[in-house]
């Protein structure tokens, strides 16, 4: 959907490039079961290894674990909430903001049952298939929605996630 006008060339180019966040975050936090079980899938994520590097890199300079915070707020509040930047790059951003938060709310999740579940600290036999099932599904969803996101930002469409796509348009506007 393209009614909020047309996009630029440059404009697409930064819609897409925000997606890289959360497939950053995936990558670093739930790939290792899938790589485990197929090392050669990782070969299709190298370019996205300097990414890693640089988010990396944030995080240590910042204090107390909180660089991807920092990343956050400074997307909310410099692309999000401008309103010269143009509707499409706010979207777009926002979405893959609201992807990244998907990946924190499991990862509490996740803490909170390996807390609860001492079985899920050091799993073997069921409970170490349950997290690896469940690591695969959020690192293949992540990239699939963020693949899938940028295809659409490149062609200047708005890309359509269920739910995700419907609070984007409410923070949006």
């Amino acid at each position: 959907m393209t009614w909020r006008g047309s996009t630029t060339p440059l404009d697409r180019v930064f819609a897409s490039l925000v997606y890289v966040f959360p497939m950053v975050e995936a990558l670093l936090y739930y790939s290792g079961p899938l790589f485990r079980q197929l090392p050669f899938v990782e070969i299709l994520f190298t370019p996205l290894f300097p990414f890693v590097i640089v988010y990396n890199l944030i995080r240590t300079i910042v204090p107390l674990g909180l660089g991807g915070l920092i990343i956050f707020v400074a997307l909310l509040f410099f692309v999000v909430r401008n309103e010269r930047v143009c509707h499409f790059v706010r979207f777009n951003t926002m979405q893959a903001i609201l992807i990244g938060i998907v990946l924190s709310i499991f990862s509490l999740i996740w803490a909170f049952f390996a807390t609860a579940l001492p079985g899920l600290q050091n799993p073997t036999g069921a409970s170490l298939l349950l997290r690896d099932t469940v690591f695969n599904v959020l690192f293949l969803g992540t990239m699939i929605s963020s693949v899938y996101s940028i295809v659409q930002s490149i062609r200047g469409k708005y890309a359509e996630i269920p739910t995700i796509s419907d609070a984007v348009y409410m923070q949006v506007r």
